[in-house]
This record gives C-alpha cells, sequence and structure tokens, in this order.
C-alpha cells in the first residue's frame, strides 16, 4: 500500500490524465473540423526548425559548461543533451534530472555533483533571460495582472540563487574549513562526502567568475528562448491568431515559470492547461486555445524525442535501466548520497 501510494509516475500520470480530460472535455468534433481547415500548414515548417534551434542551442549552453572538465564533440553533446531531456520527459516531479545525472555521469565519466551544478546553472541562465524577456515584453504591453506576481517571485529566486552560487565560490575554502572544525571529529564519513561534494560543486560553477563565460551563457541563453518565441509566432500565424509577438514572449514566459516543477511525465496535461489559460487573457477561444497548447506542446517534443531516440540507438543504452535507477533514488536524501557518491576512483582522506 505504501509503495502504492508513493508511486510518482503513477500519480503523475493521473494528473495528466485528469487535467487532459478538463482542457478537451468541451471540445467538439465540428470545432475540430472547422480549425483543420483554418490552420495554414506552410508555418509549420518554420516552427519545427525553430523547435530543434531551441534544443541546440541549449545543448551547445550546457556544453560550454562542461568545457573546462571535456571537450563533447557538437553533434554527439546535442545528442546527449537530448537523450537526458527524454528522461524528464517520461519522468516526474524532478526524478527525470536524477536521471540525467545517471546517463550523463556514465556517458561522460563525470562527478555527479559536477553534473549537478550545471543542471543548476540551466536554472540560473534560463531565469535570467525569462527575467530580460519580461523586461523587453513589459514595455510592448501591460504584463497580465494575473501572471505578474510570479514575475517578482521569478526575480526574487533568481537574485538568491545568484547570491548564494557567488559566494560559494567566493568563500570556498571557509566553507571547508567550518565543516571541518563542525563535523571532521563527530560525523568523519559525512565531513568527507560534504567536502567532495563542495569542491567538486564549486568546480561546475566557477564559470560564473568568468565573464567570457557568463557572456557566452547568456547569449546561449537568449538565442534558444528567442528560437522557441519564434515557434510559439509561426503557430500563432498558423492557427490565424492575431497578436504580436510580444504575446508570443508572454505565453513562454508565462508556461516556464509555471512548469519550472514538472508534476507529470512530459508535463502532459499541466502544459495544456498553463498555455490554454494564458492564452484566455488575449481574448482566444477554448477550443483554439486548447488545440493550440496541444500542438506547441507535440511541436517542442518532436527534437528532444528524434535526437535523444538517435542517442540511445548509437550508444545502445536501456530507458527502461536509466527509469529503474533513477527511480531508486527519488528520496530527497538518496538524492544527497548519489550526487556525494564519486564515479572516480579516489583516495580515501585521513581526517
Amino acid at each position: 500500500m505504501k509503495k502504492f501510494l508513493t508511486n510518482k509516475q503513477m500519480w503523475g500520470t493521473i494528473i495528466a490524465i485528469v487535467l487532459l480530460a478538463f482542457c478537451l472535455k468541451d471540445i467538439r468534433l465540428s470545432e475540430l473540423q472547422d480549425l483543420s481547415q483554418r490552420v495554414n500548414y506552410y508555418y509549420l515548417i518554420p516552427a519545427t526548425l525553430a523547435s530543434f534551434v531551441f534544443i541546440i542551442f541549449r545543448a551547445l549552453r550546457w556544453r560550454m559548461m562542461i568545457v573546462r572538465q571535456m571537450e563533447l564533440p557538437y553533434v554527439r553533446g546535442v545528442c546527449l543533451y537530448s537523450a537526458g531531456q527524454v528522461l524528464n520527459i517520461v519522468m516526474p516531479v524532478l526524478t527525470g534530472q536524477v536521471g540525467r545525472l545517471f546517463l550523463f555521469s556514465k556517458k561522460l565519466a563525470l562527478r555527479k555533483t559536477f553534473i549537478f551544478s550545471t543542471i543548476v546553472l540551466e536554472i540560473l541562465f534560463d531565469a535570467l533571460s525569462l527575467i530580460i524577456f519580461i523586461f523587453f515584453t513589459s514595455l510592448a504591453f501591460a504584463f497580465p495582472e494575473e501572471y505578474r506576481f510570479l514575475s517578482y517571485i521569478l526575480a526574487g529566486a533568481t537574485a538568491l540563487l545568484l547570491a548564494i552560487l557567488y559566494l560559494i565560490t567566493t568563500y570556498q575554502a571557509r566553507i571547508e574549513e567550518l565543516a571541518r572544525r563542525k563535523m571532521a571529529h563527530r560525523w568523519p564519513g559525512v565531513y568527507i562526502g560534504a567536502k567532495k561534494f563542495v569542491r567538486s560543486f564549486t568546480k561546475g560553477i566557477m564559470l560564473i567568475r568568468s565573464s567570457q563565460h557568463m557572456a557566452g551563457q547568456v547569449v546561449y541563453s537568449l538565442a534558444s528562448w528567442t528560437a522557441h518565441m519564434l515557434v510559439i509566432w509561426f503557430l500563432y500565424e498558423s492557427f490565424g491568431f492575431e497578436l504580436p509577438i510580444a504575446a508570443a514572449a508572454a505565453i513562454m514566459i508565462i508556461n516556464s515559470i509555471v512548469l519550472m516543477v514538472p508534476l507529470t511525465p512530459g508535463n502532459a496535461g499541466t502544459f495544456e492547461f498553463a498555455v490554454s489559460t494564458s492564452l484566455a487573457a488575449f481574448s482566444i477561444g477554448r477550443t483554439d486555445a486548447v488545440l493550440f497548447a496541444l500542438a506547441l506542446h507535440l511541436m517542442d517534443l518532436l527534437p528532444i524525442i528524434v535526437m535523444g531516440a538517435i542517442f540511445f540507438r548509437i550508444e545502445k543504452i536501456s530507458l527502461r535501466e536509466l527509469k529503474a535507477k533513477a527511480s531508486e533514488q527519488q528520496a530527497e536524501p538518496s538524492i544527497i548520497d548519489a550526487l556525494s557518491d564519486s564515479d572516480e576512483c579516489v583516495e580515501k582522506e585521513k581526517v
């Protein structure tokens, strides 16, 4: 019974089914037929291309994060990153990120803690990019008031995260010394694990102290989100929505903030609910909004599935095996233990 109640995959699937049913319940066949006649399918071509560009820029940004540790060929880096995103699609409630840790650690022979630091940096640069988009979008028109508080939360959380990362990189030695004094004699095993964690994590986030790397990360981030904005705008044109490109940026921002913590596999249901609800603020009819959300979701998933499947096939990796390993680490303490684990041979330290 306990296993049943704590099965995140099952609960994520149930939530997805309920939300999808809610979104689709009022759609009639006649409305589907009417929309199919109105859609301009030619706009789906540039929308699809922009969707691939979005993932490629994100993959190149991630590749730049690990370049100090290893040189990764561009094509392999893009396909590996896409394979990691596949795990995010099929696993809910952040367990997909744990799967990414196992996948990247296994294929690149890097410490899980270092890989975890790149995930933290991805969140940071995505948040910075969205804040920039919020600023410029607000110049075009007033951001929907019901979502305005989300932008304040995003700005505050981003500033806090950036400050924490900067303090860690600046006072690493002091943090290690404090840990040594407080834990070395009382909990030697915990101290050694914490020391390895801090050193490896700091190595990963050290690029925020480099203006060149910071600039590169921001450029890749802005380029990727611009591509995603174009995906939404081309779909606007395909569906015949009379909305400016700034509205595409607003939908992208709202959707990204709402879905920062995935609740369902592939954000199924939650994605459609978030997009269709935000489109209502622009006076788009419910049926058109829901069908647009479904089309956008499929457009977002297409490049990830295609390039990720290529990687899994070439590398002969079992998706089921990765899911099983990630599921074993669902409990929060276990995740921390996994991050502290090294995939390298590390000499035992004397306390």
